[in-house]
């Protein structure tokens, strides 16, 4: 499965922004798909996942309400949908694809590229 992120940029504190995450090859293998970010000099954290075939999603407490995350199936495409964006969201932002369903960077066996998310206060 090849991963390829998009829709990084500066923003300001209380703006939006939409990332997405095409996906191609052995799709089939991506059970549940997942966006993830890391801060320079911190660990990579879960953001949110979605179950592929079920839809069912899940959210970090801290992003909770303002972030959606959605699927276009026809474009093999997942998305992040980040309202109310506060400087601490500022990181790079990852997606990843997963053969179960987690929140632990571990069970992820596939990884695009990231792409920045600046918010500004």
């Amino acid at each position: 499965v090849q991963l390829q992120a998009s829709g990084g940029g500066l923003v300001q504190a209380g703006g939006s922004l939409r990332l997405s995450c095409a996906a191609s090859g052995r799709t089939s293998r991506a059970y549940t798909m997942g966006w993830f970010r890391q801060d320079p000099g911190k660990e990579r954290e879960f953001v949110a996942s979605m179950i592929w075939s079920t839809r069912s999603t899940y959210y970090a407490d801290s992003v909770k309400g303002r972030f959606t995350i959605s699927r276009d199936n026809a474009k093999n495409t997942m998305y992040l949908q980040m309202n109310s964006l506060k400087p601490e969201d500022t990181a790079v932002y990852y997606c990843a694809a997963s053969t179960v369903s987690s929140r632990y960077t571990g069970d992820y066996d596939y990884w695009g590229q990231g792409t920045l998310v600046t918010v500004s206060s």
